[in-house]
């Protein structure tokens, strides 16, 4: 088996996949338009689930490099990073919910910023929940943890020093 260390990188780009679809159905949704300010959105969703994101498969890897199983190293990272990116989401849900109900001058950019960043992080924090683990466990299945992979080279550096 390969070490693959794109686990983290394809959980990622589903996130940002997932928050760019919720961000587009909320703008639809409320009316609005694709547009610098709604890029501008965009890239705070998907920053903010790639962030959320590298956590949680962070924090298996550590589980798996200290010896734990895949399966156990799964349940025990969505237990304990379930509640601060469930707290980082809500928290900037409640951030973007000014700009989705802005009124007077200028609304109608922070009504898009707003939709925006309401659609990305809502959709992409209730699928991404589920869905990362799931995807790091198909594609764990091909790999091993990094610790594994050292110890394996320090085996062989003193066999060959030995040799």
């Amino acid at each position: 088996m390969k070490c693959v260390p794109t686990t983290a990188t394809a959980g990622v780009a589903g996130r940002g996949t997932l928050a760019l679809l919720g961000a587009l159905v909320a703008l639809w949704l409320g009316g609005g338009s694709i547009n610098l300010h709604a890029q501008i959105g965009f890239i705070l969703a998907i920053g903010l689930m790639a962030k959320n994101a590298i956590l949680l498969v962070e924090f298996v890897n550590q589980l798996r490099d200290r010896g734990e199983s895949l399966e156990d190293a799964l349940t025990q990272a969505a237990r304990v990073r379930f509640r601060p990116i469930l707290m980082t989401s809500i928290t900037t849900l409640f951030g973007a919910l000014p700009l989705a109900l802005a009124v007077g001058p200028w609304a109608e950019s922070r009504r898009i910023i707003g939709l925006t960043i309401l659609g990305g992080i809502l959709a992409s924090t209730l699928l991404t929940l589920f869905l990362v683990p799931v995807l790091y466990r198909l594609l764990a299945r091909h790999s091993r943890p990094r610790a594994a992979l050292a110890r394996e080279l320090s085996a062989q550096r003193q066999v060959a020093e030995k040799g």
